[in-house]
């Protein structure tokens, strides 16, 4: 189905009906961005426990260091007053402190490499897909091709007055699609992302996952989700005037569930069964 074509079904209200998203929504929301709340979203892979576990971590040290530093500042300003300090002093070196104020950033940062760098080898080492998903970023939407399935599909922002027949909130305007990505729990999934315009970005954050989609590339990410749900994520690379209107949703379901969608997207019904 072309875009122009698409487009116009989507005004007359009709694409729900073609898609499948007019069933109500069985699944929990569980990665959404909340208004006026701080913090990330539940971390539902081992990437993103990681990921988050490295952010408070270094978090922590940065706390630490802002403190210290601010604290020897604040007793300089004090303990070296002029009227402290009349004379000033004539020195110009101070070897061992030199020595500490190289060699404890050195240390620092060896300890935070410890730890980040094996979260980054672990993202980085594709392993043997369960399933592989090929995602283009377009102007401004999401293609989805299941590549060892006969299965492709286009996915685009609902606007408000198809929310409701899309089985979601008001609230999700500006993250539900049309179709989503679905996947089963507990399966390694293997995303392909490239682009076939300019440069877009894949993006689940309770997935702990991001990777560009670059025209002419194939990026590569990998996850597996353990919690059954719908996940919203966002293109995360500027990418023309309605680059904040091709949102991501992900639905995680039961191994079974999964089978009966994937049977069903293959003769076009891309309709999720409730559970």
């Amino acid at each position: 189905m072309t875009m122009g074509f698409r487009n116009i079904l989507q005004g007359l209200g009709v694409v729900g009906l073609l898609t499948g998203t007019a069933a109500a929504q069985a699944l929990e929301i569980v990665g959404k961005p909340i208004d006026g709340k701080m913090g990330f979203q539940p971390a539902v892979t081992e990437m993103a426990r990681d990921l988050q576990s490295l952010d408070h971590m270094i978090n922590i040290i940065t706390i630490v260091i802002t403190v210290f530093v601010t604290g020897l500042l604040l007793f300089a300003a004090w303990r070296f007053r002029a009227g402290a300090n009349p004379v000033p002093k004539a020195f110009t070196h101070n070897g061992p402190l030199e020595v500490a104020w190289t060699v404890v950033p050195i240390v620092i940062l060896v300890f935070i490499g410890a730890f980040s760098l094996p979260v980054l080898f672990k993202s980085q080492e594709i392993p043997v897909a369960d399933i592989t998903i090929k995602a283009t970023g377009n102007q401004w939407y999401w293609s989805y091709d299941y590549v060892d399935e006969d299965v492709s599909f286009d996915s685009v922002m609902l606007e408000r007055d198809q929310l409701s027949a899309a089985g979601y909130s008001d609230s999700d305007y500006l993250l539900a699609t049309d179709t989503a990505m679905v996947i089963p729990i507990g399966k390694k999934i293997v995303v392909q992302v490239t682009a076939a315009d300019v440069i877009h970005s894949w993006k689940v954050p309770a997935f702990g996952v991001m990777q560009d989609g670059v025209p002419g590339r194939l990026g590569q990410l990998w996850f597996m989700a353990e919690r059954e749900g719908v996940y919203f994520g966002q293109c995360s690379e500027i990418c023309g005037k309605n680059h904040a209107y091709m949102p991501i949703t992900v639905k995680v379901v039961s191994q079974e569930a999964y089978d009966k969608w994937l049977e069903g997207a293959k003769v076009g019904d891309l309709q999720l069964a409730a559970n």
